[in-house]
């Protein structure tokens, strides 16, 4: 059986699981994260990948979002 990987300690997070982890609504960070040039985003095929420590970094230089 898969031992499963708390959010704390991935390095890329899924939408649904950033949104838990940064309190923040899956709609607004699909949002952020649809601009091709996006650094903290990864894309894997069509799925959208959030690089956790890349988007936190950003988050604490941001004033709102």
């Amino acid at each position: 059986m898969a031992k499963e990987v708390p959010i704390a300690e991935k390095s890329l997070l899924t939408p649904e699981e950033a949104a838990a982890y940064f309190n923040i609504g899956v709609n607004k960070i699909r949002m952020m994260t649809d601009s091709p040039s996006c650094p903290y985003v990864l894309w894997s095929g069509s799925r959208r990948l959030i690089k956790r420590k890349m988007f936190e970094e950003y988050l604490y230089k941001q004033y709102s979002i």
